[in-house]
C-alpha cells in the first residue's frame, strides 16, 4: 500500500534520499536481509550495546554480532563473519525465508542480535549533498507542522541516528506523510481521475 510506503519513508527520512540496500529489519526489496544502519533482521531484540563511548560501543556491537553469527551457524545457517563494522551480509534471504528451519533459527538467535549503535550508523550513513540536507530539514519541519509534532529533526549532516521514535499511527501523522512526501521525492498516490 502506497500510504505505508510514505510512512516508512517518513520514519527513515534521513536515509531515504541516498541510502539503498541498507536498512532495518526484514527484506530490502531484493530479498536480502540487510543488517546495516539501524536494523535487526526479523525478530531482533534491538538491545543496545556498550557504555555509550563510541569505541567501546562498537567493540561490544561487533562481539554481539559474532555471538549472533555463532548462534546462526549452530542452528544451520551458514553465515559469514561480521566485518570491521559488525555488518553481516546474509545475501539473498528468499531461501532463508522459504526454509522453516532457517526461519526458526533466525527467531531463536534474535536474542543475540543487537541494535546498531549510533557510531556505526554514522560510519555507514550516506554523505548527503547540501541540497539533500536542506530537503531533510524541510521534510522534518513539514511533518512537524502538519500533524506529526514528534517527528525527529535530522542531525546537521542531514541524517537521523539511533532509534528515532515518533507516532506514525495517527490520522494526522498519516496525512502529514502524504502532504510532505513530495519534498523528498516520494510521489503520493493520486485518487481516480475524472474524464
Amino acid at each position: 500500500m502506497r500510504t505505508n510506503r510514505v510512512l516508512l519513508a517518513a520514519a527513515a527520512a534521513a536515509v531515504t534520499l541516498a541510502l539503498t540496500g541498507c536498512g532495518g529489519g526484514g527484506d530490502d526489496g531484493a530479498g536480502r536481509i540487510p543488517t546495516a544502519v539501524g536494523g535487526t533482521p526479523s525478530g531482533g531484540t534491538g538491545r543496545t550495546t556498550g557504555s555509550g563511548d563510541g569505541k567501546d560501543e562498537v567493540t561490544a556491537y561487533v562481539e554481539s554480532q559474532r555471538a549472533w553469527v555463532k548462534c546462526l551457524r549452530a542452528n544451520g545457517i551458514d553465515a559469514p563473519d561480521p566485518d570491521g563494522n559488525g555488518q553481516v551480509d546474509l545475501g539473498d534471504a528468499r531461501p532463508l525465508k522459504a526454509n522453516p528451519a532457517s526461519r526458526k533459527a533466525l527467531v531463536k538467535c534474535s536474542k543475540d542480535k543487537p541494535s546498531v549503535p549510533a557510531e556505526i550508523e554514522r560510519r555507514l550513513a550516506p554523505k548527503l549533498t547540501p541540497e539533500q540536507i536542506k530537503k531533510q530539514f524541510e521534510f522534518a519541519a513539514c511533518m512537524q507542522k502538519n500533524g506529526a509534532p514528534d517527528f525527529p529533526d535530522p542531525e546537521p549532516d542531514g541524517n537521523t541516528y539511533g532509534d528515532a521514535q515518533w507516532d506514525s499511527t495517527t490520522a494526522a501523522a498519516k496525512q502529514a506523510g502524504r502532504t510532505c512526501a513530495p519534498i523528498i521525492g516520494d510521489p503520493v498516490e493520486q485518487g481516480p481521475g475524472k474524464g
